[in-house]
């Protein structure tokens, strides 16, 4: 049965056309096969390092198709593989830098996989010590402010890392001064090995938001459509001058911490099943194909385009040359330094 040309109404209730609705899918579908890939070329000795996004592509994508691409700014972490295809970048910008090559837009090879950005997407890229990015976006965000500008920022990390006194400095601080800024907290349930009930006084990490005067909402990371509404109204309360939001989606993590971890080490197989019941994907696709919106050939093709464009970005990335010797000290000191005082 194909679909049916009529619109479905699926995202009517959130202001989403069916069109709209099949580009997220594709969003999700894509980081999941990037992702994928990235694995496969970590097991092959291909590339050094992997830290996955899977099972956070749903709340990624749901929660950033609410920001307005090109105009508003986005500080990641290590699993914001979808949050940045939905900014802007390309499957190409993400494995040049899994391979750290030169041409790689992250940082031009200089910095561990997983450490995302990108100057023309307003894409910023962050540090290896958690919850630091926090600090960058809320400057971002008052810069925004005082420039008047319209636009917002918004930053992703785990909820382990929200345990980091920068968390509590940069919100204090946004929720005095109203910035608009979006805070998201992906909280998987675990800091590597570390479960949410070790990490936490608290169940939901949400709650905290209280604190700092802004609204604390929680959402099904897993529910891709769900995730859409609040950051819209997140976003629209921070360009409005109402100030921040703290947004917590409770998501799973389907792999392990990363391609230098265990998880059945401290995780059961009787949990890790229950979490692949979480998977996004699937659920997201299973709505759309029930709302007309999807269909056998719709999805066929999808699939096949994301693997031209994985099999080509992979292709591309270790095609590029490594960074050289002589630009080691490239970025890391100002290039036209003012001359000494009395030179």
């Amino acid at each position: 049965m194909g679909r049916s040309t009529a619109p479905s109404g699926l995202g009517d209730a959130v202001g989403l056309s069916d069109e709209q609705l099949v580009g997220m899918y594709r969003q999700v579908a894509l980081a999941r096969a990037i992702d994928e890939r990235m694995w496969v070329l970590n097991r092959a000795g291909r590339v050094p390092f992997v830290i996955s996004g899977q099972g956070h592509e749903g709340a990624l994508v749901g929660i950033m198709s609410a920001f307005r691409r090109g105009h508003d700014w986005i500080v990641p972490f290590y699993r914001s593989i979808a949050a940045c295809l939905t900014f802007g970048m390309t499957p190409r910008d993400l494995l040049l830098a899994q391979f750290a090559k030169a041409s790689d837009p992250s940082s031009g090879g200089r910095q561990m996989p997983g450490h995302y950005g990108s100057a023309a997407h307003n894409i910023l890229s962050t540090s290896s010590p958690v919850a630091t990015q926090i600090l960058h976006a809320a400057g971002i965000a008052l810069a925004a402010k005082l420039r008047g500008t319209d636009q917002v920022a918004v930053t992703f990390m785990g909820e382990g890392a929200s345990n980091q006194g920068d968390v509590h400095e940069a919100l204090n601080f946004a929720g005095i001064h109203h910035l608009p800024f979006v805070f998201v907290v992906e909280n998987n349930g675990y800091a590597i090995s570390v479960p949410a009930s070790k990490e936490l006084a608290v169940r939901d990490v949400a709650v905290r938001a209280a604190g700092y005067g802004m609204p604390g909402v929680i959402v099904d990371g897993a529910d891709v459509l769900g995730c859409y509404p609040p950051a819209a109204e997140a976003v629209r309360r921070a360009r409005a001058g109402e100030g921040s939001t703290f947004i917590e989606a409770k998501v799973t993590r389907l792999t392990a911490h990363s391609s230098d971890d265990q998880q059945t080490r401290y995780r059961s197989e009787a949990e890790l099943t229950a979490e692949r019941a979480r998977d996004p994907l699937p659920r997201f696709r299973a709505q759309l194909r029930d709302a007309g919106v999807l269909d056998d050939a719709l999805e066929a093709e999808i699939a096949a385009e994301n693997l031209r464009q994985v099999d080509d970005a992979t292709e591309h990335a270790e095609g590029e040359p490594d960074p050289t010797v002589d630009t080691a000290l490239l970025y890391v000191y100002a290039e036209d330094r003012p001359p000494a005082a009395g030179a």
